[in-house]
């Protein structure tokens, strides 16, 4: 199954990134992550850490949005605060709210009390809408949010410089593994068959460092479309780790990956299997399987099965990466001001 994108060159002229990250999509997509069973073992832990009361404050929530991440449109506008956000939700009209409520439940999710008087226009149920935003955004999204924003910057970051090197097409393609381009399609693989004609809107990327499952796309108001995908480095490895064995705290990379991924980058400059990222590091197998995967969908690795082993080596972007790092920084001409 693929998503197709059909672009013109006015479409690719005018794809463009967020401003930053959206605190009602954000919260979206957390509490899709929260009812997956696909997650790595870093967010696994962090869904247990959460507790009892964040599990309430999202309940509600989980009736609208499914563990595919694709919720009413309504609930996530793209707005820079949650006021703003609070307030896009309240002025939705009814005809958005039925027939968003509609797809959702055609696509799998049940009808509920809550749908109904959504949909009907019931004002505690607006009401009681509004608290659980309000009470799982404190939950899963207000604390962590500066490193959210992190994973927005350093991501845009990223792709950029891949841009520099590959070109737009080149950077639109790595967004997601196995993604390609036929003609002016790009073809990205999902789990359910979509196509999309862009009429000279352009598209809105949005990175999300709560997101790990496939692109998923909206039509926005302004006639582009929008595209979410995994930012390069997930939410829970941007954290203040300790730093991995032989790790700089202060080099360029870590700060872009993340201190563990950073090691297991240099790490593959030997070739090294799953197992032996993992005994050379201290982290588990599977720890060290989903960081090499993560950087292979960055292009900065690549792996190839050696006999019963799977070896990682650095590919050329991620070399261009580590050297890029270790120049030195460039000197600002001396001053010339009070010497006139």
């Amino acid at each position: 199954m693929v998503l197709r994108i059909h672009f013109t060159a006015e479409d690719l002229l005018g794809t463009r990134f967020a401003d930053g990250p959206a605190p009602l999509m954000e919260l979206e997509l957390a509490v899709a992550m929260l009812q997956r069973r696909d997650v790595g073992p870093a967010f696994a832990r962090r869904h247990r850490l959460l507790g009892a009361t964040a599990a309430r404050s999202v309940a509600p929530l989980s009736e609208l949005v499914p563990a595919s991440g694709a919720g009413p449109f309504f609930l996530d506008p793209l707005s820079i605060d949650l006021a703003q956000g609070l307030e896009s939700v309240r002025s939705s009209t009814n005809t958005l709210v039925r027939r968003e409520l509609d797809r959702v439940c055609r696509n799998g999710l049940p009808v509920t009390p809550l749908m109904r008087g959504l949909a009907s226009e019931d004002r505690q149920a607006w009401q009681y809408l509004e608290g659980s935003l309000r009470a799982a955004h404190a939950a899963l999204i207000e604390t962590v949010w500066p490193r959210l924003r992190a994973g927005f910057d350093t991501d845009v970051a990223w792709r950029g410089q891949v841009q520099r090197e590959q070109g737009l097409r080149g950077m639109l393609a790595g967004l997601h593994p196995g993604s390609r381009w036929r003609g002016s399609t790009l073809e990205i693989a999902v789990a359910k068959q979509r196509e999309y004609r862009l009429e000279g809107g352009g598209v809105l990327l949005l990175p999300s460092a709560q997101w790990t499952g496939e692109p998923l796309c909206g039509p926005l108001p302004d006639g582009s479309l929008l595209l979410v995908y995994p930012a390069l480095t997930p939410l829970p490895y941007l954290v203040e780790e300790a730093p991995a064995p032989g790790a700089d705290p202060d080099e360029p990379v870590a700060a872009l990956l993340g201190r563990t991924r950073s090691a297991v980058l240099r790490l593959t400059l030997r070739e090294p299997t799953t197992s032996q990222l993992a005994r050379e590091l201290g982290i588990s197998v599977a720890s060290a399987s989903e960081h090499a995967r993560a950087l292979r969908r960055a292009g900065l690795v690549s792996t190839a099965r050696a006999g019963r082993a799977v070896r990682h080596s650095c590919t050329l972007l991620g070399h261009r990466l580590l050297s890029a790092a270790q120049a030195p920084a460039p000197q600002l001409a001396p001053s010339t001001q009070g010497r006139r």
